[in-house]
């Protein structure tokens, strides 16, 4: 892939911060998984460590500004891994189809995959998708706590497995966790494993009258959708190859708009 360097990006800023408040239990319960399994979890710190130790803060949009003041992510075994601070990213691969870099921040990134944060023009957060080696998006949750929940169920789930039978030779751990991690969490956003062939849900003409983008050509709407929903974005029935257009975001991200690339 490619390198983006996040720091050169224009981030549009008149949506407001993210209130961090209401996501402290779930970024609370992130850390202490992390300080009661430091053989398997490695927590990446926020903002406030800067001076005790270092951080490479990259520069995360700034509705994510109090959220990544207190944590800058996690890592199991080296993968698997939450990222709300971003030193460097990719603008191929699995986001291909996406638009403007401004408009998602990677929440995860491994071997052509990603979990991306939806933020629309005004910068606001809105849905998390996981992208497949496909280029479908997978609905992951409606906003940024349901994903950190989300993500923490399926670390509690995989440490919890690990702490009642986990091998002890540290390569053999790893590829266990990295594989539990799959199990309750990534095999359903990214379209591996035993999703693979779960169904899509097709994209749509434009409704005449809809609130959308100038020159959508089709259109997802996941709102009301249950999490796991998949999008088939790649063989939309349009005008055209779907690889030269981009997806917009619309009511917080729940409606995917395909329309030609600028």
């Amino acid at each position: 892939m490619s390198a983006l360097d996040p720091r050169r990006l224009s981030w549009p800023d008149t949506a407001g911060v993210l209130p961090v408040a209401p996501l402290r239990p779930v970024i609370e319960r992130l850390g202490s998984l992390a300080r009661t399994h430091e053989r398997d979890v490695t927590l990446i710190p926020g903002l406030a460590a800067e001076g005790e130790i270092e951080v490479d803060a990259g520069d995360p949009p700034p509705a994510l500004e109090q959220v990544v003041e207190e944590i800058g992510g996690l890592t199991v075994h080296g993968e698997a891994g939450l990222t709300l601070l971003v030193a460097e990213r990719a603008d191929v691969g699995p986001y291909t189809l996406l638009g403007p870099p401004t408009s998602y921040y990677p929440l995860h990134e491994g071997a052509d995959v990603a979990v991306v944060l939806t933020l629309d023009e005004d910068g606001a957060p809105g849905a998390v998708y996981g992208i497949g080696e496909d280029l479908a998006l997978r609905l992951a949750a409606p906003d940024l706590a349901g994903y950190l929940q989300r993500y923490a169920d399926a670390l509690e789930a995989t440490l919890a497995a690990l702490d009642a039978d986990g091998p002890e030779d540290e390569r053999e751990r790893a590829e266990r966790a990295h594989a539990l991690m799959d199990e309750h969490l990534f095999d359903a956003l990214l379209g591996t494993g035993a999703a693979e062939d779960a169904p899509l849900r097709a994209m749509t003409a434009p409704t005449a009258g809809a609130d959308l983008p100038e020159g959508t050509v089709a259109v997802g709407d996941l709102r009301g959708a249950p999490a796991g929903t998949g999008l088939d974005v790649i063989d939309a029935e349009i005008d055209g190859d779907p690889l030269e257009h981009q997806l917009l975001w619309r009511e917080g991200g729940l409606v995917v708009c395909l329309v030609p690339r600028s």
